[in-house]
């Protein structure tokens, strides 16, 4: 991809995430050192009601953020075998979202 491309594909991110309330939101009340936690959890943290829609809205904000959607038993409360919650994690590891590859000649 050429430099200008680049630049563009750079700036339209950049402003994406302007956009993005939610992400302003949960930048400001996500304390630095939470390395993981649930999807109720981190909209009742927001003050929002726990809803479908509300998740994926949520869910859209947090890949955007880096985070990973995982299933856990440790974020129940009380969580044992058979009760699962889905939540959200830092990455333990520097994601890359695309490996360049050079052809030599």
């Amino acid at each position: 991809m050429s430099l200008i491309g680049r630049l563009h594909r750079a700036k339209a991110e950049m402003l994406n995430d302007q956009e993005d309330p939610w992400r302003r939101l949960l930048e400001r009340a996500l304390p630095a050192d939470v390395e993981c936690m649930s999807v109720v959890g981190l909209l009742d943290l927001l003050n929002f009601t726990p809803t479908t829609g509300n998740a994926r809205r949520l869910a859209r904000t947090m890949r955007s953020m880096g985070w990973v959607g995982i299933k856990s038993r440790k974020l129940a409360p009380g969580g044992w075998r058979s009760s699962e919650c889905r939540g959200w994690a830092r990455p333990v590891r520097e994601v890359k979202t695309k490996i360049e590859v050079r052809h030599v000649s």
